[in-house]
């Protein structure tokens, strides 16, 4: 909308232009008229519309040819002023005037024009009957206003109708030529009713007008109003009511209706309330409200906006089987301009057996988009109509802002649920089988993947400790020799390599010394392709010595020729060492064969349970007798009891800490 309105007069010498801008501001009329009156500025508090208005004045006896050409480009409506009781003025309107300023105006950047007949005190008969048919020829004209200076008829009106002319065109809404809705404006007002068609059964209830008259007009429709909407719609179109909801004709007739009757305010207010600006596209402070991202800082979707995703998934999800067919994906994405979601997405998220995108691959996706462009994720939210649905100022109530990952570090601790890991190997040394793996698709549905659907991109949940969290795989391209900024920028690195690849780990083993090994990210060495048979890598040290040198875990065997689903621990071990990089977890294997995996497994038998358990119970219920607490051998036995478990405990300890 308009920050304030330009109102310029034309027409011919002594019809009137500058008495009837003296007497809208004296409210009254002038003893004395001036050849041309200096520009009035109208306060934004005065107007109906709350916008300022400029009016500005035309006389030929003071002003050129040019200054005129430039107050015509300059004004925002232009009204042409004749005298009703002088026919040379009303056909110069034709003849003079509309040319003249056609000449001079954009073809693209058409300025409504407003007919006003003055001096209506001075006849009885009205001049309607002449310039209606001017009217109909020429489609720039919004209306006609019949007034009168000296008795002050009809004044306020006109700088009225000359103000909506601005604020409330009807050009982009409506084609008086064909008598219907342009395509822009449909297309416009049908995005608004799917989005206001909560439920997706093609219909507005009751409860769904309710909401959309609240929103629009902040208050709601009596019951007897709503009814009596909906019978001027049953009068005039047979399908516009069904199953007494309001049917997407039914809406377009309604604005069809305001607009013929000259209540477009309505309409507009409608489309402005959706984000829609003059030219019927969704302005930018709509779709992009500012959101302040300080520097180490990364996105997240918020608890609500979650829920609301949830909403339009179940929405869509018509045949209830949690995933979305193309169709159903399709439907989803009819309130947005274009496709968003490539069938590289497919291969980003979680699908089903039939290739379509889960519940969990849905909100991963959303996930992913925010994390790496949340400006892209504001647009979405905003295509999708979030401000309006959740009553939010701005879709940027959807976000939330981690703090600095240097804070999290500090405390030890960290709130985000999104993590990024950065995959880096040599060419075809399995990093893409990795991120397949990861939404369970083994070798022989990754070899299915066309190549130009590949994605270099997989997210999906992990549960750390009954948490559930994002992790983010991003696969880094080898091709260059150093990283960017966006490949060290991250919460974890894996370093694939291929054990029947000789030539395999000395890449990973450069890339760590580069980057990573006076850094403060994590890093975990995988060997790839574990069902191959393991060669000898051609570098100074094997993979495990590499590790123990540089305190990583040992490498970590992974396979996805599998016949069933990959195993996923790796990832849950991925997670953990980004949600925790100051916790540096030295063994994350499960081999059962090291000292770290037998002494988890002793602590965790059957055995030392079972002692635990009658231990415990010994206590409770009283076993040790008062008797036994004065003894002094009772006390004698239980102090060597426990320098035993404290010197077994020690030498655990010590056993541990050597093999690591």
């Amino acid at each position: 909308m308009r920050k304030d309105v330009r109102i310029l007069l034309v027409g011919e010498p002594r019809v009137g232009k500058t008495s009837l801008i003296m007497s809208l501001v004296s409210e009254e009329f002038p003893d004395e008229v001036p050849l041309r009156a200096e520009e009035i500025t109208i306060p934004a508090d005065v107007t109906p519309e709350r916008v300022p208005t400029h009016i500005v004045d035309y006389s030929e006896a003071e002003q050129t040819d040019e200054q005129l050409s430039q107050e015509i480009s300059k004004a925002n409506v232009i009204c042409i002023v004749y005298a009703v009781n002088n026919k040379a003025s009303i056909e110069k309107v034709t003849s003079r005037w509309i040319p003249l300023i056609s000449d001079r105006t954009d073809k693209d950047s058409r300025v409504p024009l407003i007919l006003v007949g003055n001096k209506s005190d001075l006849v009885e008969h009205s001049s309607m009957e002449t310039i209606l048919p001017i009217m109909n020829k020429y489609t720039e004209i919004e209306t006609c206003v019949e007034c009168s200076a000296k008795n002050l008829k009809n004044i306020s009106e006109l700088f009225y109708y000359a103000q909506k002319a601005v604020l409330h065109p009807t050009g982009p809404l409506y084609c008086p030529e064909e008598k219907e809705m342009k395509p822009a404006c449909i297309k416009a007002l049908t995005r608004i009713f799917k989005i206001s068609d909560q439920d997706n059964d093609g219909i507005l209830n009751d409860s769904e007008l309710n909401f959309f008259q609240r929103t629009c007009f902040n208050t709601p429709l009596a019951p007897q109003a709503l009814e009596d909407v909906k019978n001027v719609v049953r009068k005039n179109m047979s399908d516009g009511v069904y199953d007494n909801g309001l049917t997407l004709k039914g809406f377009l007739f309604l604005h069809t209706l305001f607009i013929q009757r000259g209540r477009h305010e309505t309409t507009w207010t409608v489309l402005r309330r959706f984000g829609y600006d003059d030219d019927l596209e969704l302005t930018q402070d709509y779709l992009f409200p500012p959101l302040k991202i300080p520097p180490d800082c990364t996105t997240e979707l918020n608890h609500n906006a979650y829920l609301f995703l949830q909403s339009v998934f179940d929405k869509h999800d018509l045949d209830r089987d949690c995933a979305l067919s193309p169709e159903e994906l399709k439907d989803l994405f009819k309130v947005f301009p274009y496709m968003p979601w490539g069938p590289d997405v497919n291969n980003t998220v979680c699908t089903n057996d039939q290739g379509w995108i889960t519940y969990q691959g849905y909100l991963s996706q959303w996930t992913l988009t925010t994390y790496l462009d949340v400006q892209r994720c504001l647009e979405y939210l905003g295509y999708l109509g979030y401000s309006i649905i959740t009553e939010h100022e701005s879709q940027a109530a959807a976000i939330t802002v981690t703090r600095d990952k240097k804070i999290d570090l500090q405390k030890k601790q960290t709130q985000r649920n999104v993590f990024r890991c950065n995959v880096i190997g040599m060419r075809g040394c399995g990093k893409s089988g990795l991120l397949q793996a990861f939404l369970g698709r083994n070798l022989m549905r990754q070899r299915q993947i066309r190549e130009d659907h590949r994605s270099y991109y997989a997210i999906n949940t992990t549960y750390i400790y009954g948490q559930e969290k994002y992790l983010l795989l991003h696969e880094v391209l080898p091709d260059c020799e150093f990283l960017s900024d966006s490949d060290l920028s991250c919460d974890a690195v894996c370093l694939v390599y291929d054990i029947n690849n000789p030539l395999s780990f000395e890449f990973c083993a450069r890339i760590f010394k580069q980057h990573f090994m006076d850094s403060k990210t994590p890093c975990m060495v995988v060997a790839a392709k574990s069902d191959l048979h393991e060669v000898r890598q051609d570098y100074s040290l094997s993979p495990l010595e590499f590790c123990k040198k540089h305190k990583l875990p040992p490498p970590q065997q992974f396979t996805c020729n599998t016949v069933d689903v990959p195993n996923k621990d790796i990832y849950s071990k991925l997670t953990t060492m980004a949600m925790y990089p100051h916790a540096r977890l030295r063994c994350l294997c499960t081999c059962n064969r090291c000292t770290f995996c037998l002494c988890q497994n002793f602590l965790s038998s059957d055995l030392l349970q079972s002692v635990k358990t009658k231990l415990f119970t010994a206590v409770l219920n009283r076993h040790v007798t008062q008797a036994d607490l004065k003894n002094s051998t009772f006390w004698l036995r239980a102090s060597v009891g426990a320098t035993v478990f404290a010197v077994l405990g020690f030498a655990m300890y010590r056993a541990l800490l050597k093999q690591r």
